[in-house]
Formats: structure tokens, C-alpha cells, sequence
């Protein structure tokens, strides 16, 4: 049999094989429990996303890429910038008859999967811009986005390592970003409502849900 490709071990590889579609991709992330980091932040390599059995946003995205390498795919992510007090997220991108979509581990009702309709990438960005808000405030938060980062510019280390990949969460803050939208707009930006900020506290999981 021929030996796994990028380090992979035979259960691994396996697995991922699997997963050669973006709706199996996301349905298996979705059944991973969110890593609430209960002890550090982590940046985990795929194997030890599989290891563990737990997954954020970034963790998800590279799980994401690999499946679509492993699929002859693209491995694509795509860096959403927020304001200071909110959090970024990092979705994978792919695509159908030249329309975008996006595969994405979020422990929220919204910032999920993307079906492909979106004709670029802006478009794409900004379909997360009203679900983007703070549960506290309504503050829509959702700054700029950078373009298309092909995995492969990182070799395929990331794929097995066993440290936190810093580097990789360093090079999608350098890299150029997109506003969303001009600054002098800010002020017709209405909160989210009630309604929107009760459903925004829907989570998927708890953290008793993870483990360690």
C-alpha cells in the first residue's frame, strides 16, 4: 500500500480521505467540541486536532485545508479582522463553478458555513458583517479581511507539528487587509437589535463538552 502523503500516519489518513467534500468537511468539524483553551491559547496542527478531538476557528481552518489538498484542492483560508474587543476568525475557502464558499468551526449559531454563491471574495467577507457583533453592546464588529492564503506558502510542516503554529497566526495578521468599509460610515452603522443579540448567545457547546 502506498505510504500516506505529508507524514501522515495510515489512521490519519484515513480519516481525512474521507472528508473530500466541503459539507463532509464541515460536518465533521462540527462534530468536534469547540477548544475553549482551558489551560493555554493553541494553534494545533491537524494531528493534534485529531488527537485531541477539539477544534477553533484557526485549528478548524487547517483541518479544512488539508482535506481539500488531500481532495487535489486548493488550500485556501481567509483572515476576518475585528475590533479590539471581539475576536478574529479564520474560515477556509473553496470553490464551485467559479463561485466562493466557506468551511467554518465557530461554537455560534452564526459565522458558519458558506454555500457557494458568492461571485468573490468580498463578497463572501461580507455575508459574516451583520452576524458579526458583540453580545454585551450589538456592536457590529467586523474590520477588513485579507485576501486568499494558500496554506502551501507554509511547506506542509504545519500539517504533523506538535508546537503552536505562532508563525503561521502571525503571518495572517501581516498580511494586507481589506476594509470592510470606510471609516466615515462607522456612524450609520445601527447596533444589533434585541432579538439578534438573544440569538447570538446561542453556542453549540459547553465547556464540560471538551474535556481537559
Amino acid at each position: 500500500m502506498k505510504k500516506p502523503p505529508y507524514g501522515l500516519t495510515e489512521d490519519e489518513y484515513t480519516v481525512l480521505k474521507e472528508l473530500s467534500t466541503p459539507i463532509k468537511i464541515q460536518e465533521y468539524l462540527d462534530s468536534l467540541p469547540i477548544n475553549f483553551e482551558k489551560k493555554a491559547e493553541t494553534y494545533m496542527s491537524p494531528r493534534r486536532v485529531l488527537r485531541t478531538g477539539k477544534a477553533h476557528c484557526f485549528e478548524g481552518a487547517l483541518v479544512a485545508g488539508l482535506c481539500l489538498m488531500l481532495a487535489g484542492e486548493k488550500p485556501l483560508i481567509l483572515d476576518l479582522k475585528t475590533t479590539d474587543d471581539d475576536i478574529d476568525h479564520v474560515v477556509t475557502l473553496y470553490k464551485r463553478n467559479g463561485y466562493f464558499g466557506a468551511i467554518s468551526k465557530t461554537n455560534h449559531a452564526t459565522l458558519r458555513f458558506r454555500d457557494p454563491i458568492y461571485k468573490t471574495v468580498r463578497e463572501l467577507a461580507l455575508s459574516y458583517f451583520h452576524e458579526y457583533f458583540l453580545d454585551t453592546t450589538g456592536e457590529k464588529t467586523l474590520r477588513s479581511f485579507s485576501g486568499p492564503i494558500n496554506l502551501r506558502r507554509f511547506g506542509t510542516s504545519w500539517i504533523t507539528r506538535e508546537d503552536d503554529l505562532w508563525d503561521i497566526v502571525e503571518a495572517l495578521d501581516s498580511v494586507p487587509h481589506t476594509d470592510v468599509f470606510p471609516a466615515v460610515n462607522k456612524k450609520y452603522i445601527r447596533l444589533a437589535d434585541a432579538m439578534e443579540r438573544k440569538a447570538g448567545k446561542l453556542t453549540e457547546w459547553k465547556a464540560r463538552d471538551a474535556g481537559t
